[in-house]
This record gives C-alpha cells, sequence and structure tokens, in this order.
C-alpha cells in the first residue's frame, strides 16, 4: 500500500492490492491497480494528463523515464536528485499521479510497448499492476544482480520474487493500525486501547463526547480492506499460520476460518454507530479531513499515509498511530505489516542500463532509509544511521516477537480476489450481504484461475 496522496488512491479502481497496497492514491501499503486494461487506442486516448505529460530534468532521448505513486514523489524527486549530483549528463522525466490513475496507465503503457523505465510496483501477486502478474506477463527485468537484493529475507520472497528472479524495489514494509488524533482523544478523556474489549469502551467514550470514533472512507475501494487486514491477523494467522498455504492447496476457505469473526467485529461497529454516517458514500480524502480536524478520533491505515494525514493538520504532532486490537491479550496480539509499494524496472525499457544503475543506488542503505522513513516504513535491514518515524515505535515490539503477517493479498493467487474483497465490505456495509455472503464472494474469486 503507498500512500501521502492529494486525491490519493492506494489502491486501485477496481481494487487496490497492496496490499498491500495496499498501498493509497497520493502514494502503500499498499497497495495496486486492479484494471485489466489492454494497450488499445481508445485506453491510450483517455490517459491522465498528469501521465501523458512528464516534468522534469533534460528532454528529448536518452532520458530515464520515471512514473511514480503521488504519495512517493517527495522521496523520489529527492534521491534523483541526489543521484544527478553524481550522474549530471543522466537526465529524468518523472509523472506522479493517484494510485489507480497510476495504475491503470502504466498498466496500459507497458502491454502497449510505450512504458516508462522505472514504474510504480506492487508486491506479491494480487493485482494486475503487482510483481507476480508483470513478471508472469514477461513486462520486468530482472533485478537479482544487484547487492541489495540480497538483504530481502527469504520470508518475503512470494513479495519480491517470481521463479528465483528480484523484479520488485522496495524500501521495506509498512503497517496497518489506527492513525489517531491525539487532541479528541484528550477531550475524551481516554487512552488508545490494547484490546477489542478496550476499543469498543473507548469508541463508546468518544461516541458520548459527539467525537465520531472511527472515520471510514469506504467510497474509495481500497480503503475498504484495511480493517478487515487489522483484523485478521489476531482472527487467522494466531491461530492458523500455515493458513495461506491452506488456502493455496484448497484445504481451506474464507467462508470457515477467522476471516468470519473479523468481518463480524468489522460489522460490529457499524452496528455500534462508530464509523461516520454512510461510509460508502466518504472518500478516502474526506475520512482524512475527518480525523486531521478531530471530527473523527481515528481511521485504520497503512502508515504509508501518514504523510497525508500530517499534511491535513496544522499540527501534525497530535495525530499518532497505535495497533489496531482484534484480540483480549494485548501481549499476544498480532498485526499487518506488508511490502510497500516499490519501483520495477520495464522489460522494454529505451534506457534500461540508466534504469537499473538508479534503481541500483537506491539500494544502498542510506537510501533505502531516507525513502524508509519519508513513507513511515521500517526497513528489513538497519544500520546503525536507520531512524524511523517515531510514530512506529508501538509496532516494533510486535514485529521483532515474529507476530507479524504480510498483507493478504500478497499472497493471493490472482487479481479477481481484492476487487471482490472491496466490493463484499461495500455490500456488508450497505447490508446488501451478510458475512457469509461476503466471503463466499471472495472464495469464488480465489478459485478462478490466475
Amino acid at each position: 500500500m503507498t500512500t501521502g496522496f492529494p486525491r490519493s488512491r492506494h489502491a486501485r479502481t477496481d481494487g487496490p492490492g497492496d496490499g498491500l497496497p495496499v498501498p493509497p492514491g497520493r502514494g502503500t501499503v499498499s497497495r495496486r491497480g486492479l484494471l485489466r486494461i489492454g494497450g488499445t487506442a481508445a485506453a491510450a486516448a483517455a490517459l491522465p494528463a498528469a501521465l501523458t505529460a512528464c516534468s522534469g530534468s533534460g528532454g528529448g532521448t536518452g532520458q530515464v523515464r520515471v512514473v511514480g505513486v503521488a504519495d512517493q514523489q517527495k522521496p523520489l524527486e529527492e534521491l534523483i536528485a541526489a543521484y544527478r549530483a553524481d550522474h549530471p549528463d543522466d537526465r529524468f522525466s518523472t509523472s506522479f499521479a493517484p494510485t489507480d490513475q497510476v495504475q491503470t496507465v502504466v498498466r496500459t503503457q507497458l502491454a502497449g510497448g510505450n512504458a516508462p523505465d522505472v514504474h510504480v510496483l506492487y508486491p506479491g501477486s494480487g493485482s494486475a499492476m503487482s510483481m507476480a502478474e508483470l513478471a508472469k506477463a514477461s513486462l520486468l527485468t530482472d533485478l537479482s544482480a544487484q547487492p541489495w537484493t540480497k538483504g530481502i529475507p527469504a520470508s518475503f520472497d512470494a513479495a519480491y520474487r517470481r521463479d528465483g528472479k528480484t523484479y520488485l524495489y522496495s524500501a521495506g514494509s509498512s503497517v496497518i493500525g489506527a492513525i489517531y488524533n491525539k487532541k479528541a482523544f484528550a477531550r475524551a478523556g481516554v487512552e488508545p486501547p490494547r484490546t477489542w474489549a478496550e476499543l469498543l469502551d473507548v469508541c463508546g467514550t468518544l461516541k458520548a463526547a459527539g467525537i465520531v470514533p472511527i472515520a471510514l472512507g469506504a467510497q474509495t475501494p481500497w480503503v475498504t480492506q484495511l480493517i478487515s487486514y487489522a483484523l485478521v491477523p489476531d482472527a487467522v494467522y494466531a491461530r492458523e499460520p500455515d493458513f495461506d498455504d491452506r488456502m493455496t492447496a484448497g484445504r481451506a476457505t474464507f467462508v470457515d476460518s477467522g476471516w468470519a469473526d473479523a468481518l463480524g467485529k468489522y460489522k460490529e461497529l457499524q452496528r455500534k454507530g462508530f464509523f461516520n454516517d454512510n461510509p460508502n458514500g466518504t472518500t478516502f480524502e474526506q475520512q482524512t479531513s475527518l480525523v486531521a480536524s478531530g471530527k473523527a478520533a481515528m481511521a485504520v491505515q497503512v502508515s504509508a499515509v501518514l504523510s497525508t494525514f500530517r499534511q491535513a493538520t496544522r499540527t501534525p504532532d497530535d495525530l499518532g498511530m497505535f495497533p489496531f486490537p482484534a484480540g483480549d491479550d494485548a501481549k499476544k496480539q498480532w498485526i499487518p505489516a506488508g511490502v510497500v509499494v516499490g519501483l520495477g524496472v520495464a522489460a522494454h525499457a529505451k534506457n534500461p542500463d540508466r534504469a537499473k544503475a538508479f534503481v541500483e543506488f537506491l539500494g544502498r542503505q542510506e537510501n533505502i532509509d531516507r525513502w524508509a522513513k519519508a513513507v513511515s516504513a521500517i526497513p528489513f535491514k538497519r544500520g546503525a544511521a536507520t531512524r524511523l518515524d517515531p510514530v512506529l515505535d508501538p509496532f516494533l515490539p510486535v514485529i521483532d516477537a515474529g507476530r507479524a503477517v504480510p498483507f493478504m493479498d500478497q499472497r493471493w493467487p490472482n487479481a479477481e480476489v481484492q476487487p471482490a474483497h472491496f466490493a463484499a465490505v461495500q455490500d456488508l456495509l450497505a447490508g446488501k450481504k451478510d458475512v457469509k455472503g461476503a466471503l463466499t464472494q471472495m472464495d469464488a474469486a480465489y478459485r478462478k484461475k490466475a
């Protein structure tokens, strides 16, 4: 899942992934673009102006064309400037846009042979713009020879690699939790909850104080998945750590697993009136504004969008983040932590050598640290100079204890499950489906051939 969006979508139009994340619009984590669009003339004609007219240094042939999500604009531009300090003859053209636009446009360009040299790429296999899907279509360049790839933990192979080859560059992992307004919590006299029971009590107190407990922007599809992702680690993986393997083998289903408990709790939050009115008619941007203004106390989000929330408030220090509790034992809490949205090099890049040299530069520890801090991510390898965003401190003990799992979509077998999840949650919130119906819809999508 990405993030930092000025009009963003950490996800796709027909779904994000990132789950990441996937990603969000002005940037993950999570997570991805699920539109399956061919390289047709009609699709090309509809490309957003932001991505057809690139900006940057230099012009003409030979410049490295980079397309990224809006929330990653600042770190990417800063790192390009640092790279050019040592490579003054290398020229770059950069474009940034909300996630859904980027995913649609880049997927079209990749299929049509007009791809940027370096482009946004989502981890795993959960969307049409994910590493596995593009690698399977032979649209990515193998980066395995670059030194930074040796630091990727084997447990994250599914996010970075396909058939033993590394295709994704990413600065590390982001987490999903509750971004909260400290002043709103103080007005109600509450502290961040550590258990599900405490969460319900805190939400009840906030509601009684006239504060929306949880802002939910479910009109933006990728936002729908985040509460599910926050609840599922405790509901599923704490009890069945091999759940993904069992799903792959056809020995488990969503409907007969802890996913039912997670979606049941999702619905309970709505039933108790702990969301804003009409979540399905509320956008990510409105969700952000509700929390930034203090009208709402918190929002379940990916850490990569923290910069967006901070930009929306005059007092960024008033925003904190805590693991969203799903169980009854704070000392055994599990959380989602997925690989943050990164970059790939197009297989048919016009400047492949320069593109790969730039990505290798990004893979240096100091540059991984720089990017990770900008998007509130956690590098897999931390050097002596690594400085994490302090807002992540409450998550580190859980991660260090081994109770973190990748964003769910990063192990899904095709690009159909994520949009099915989005739609299922929206139907659940609208009262069109119950929990069993929502999960049955996801099971059907999971069993489709990739």
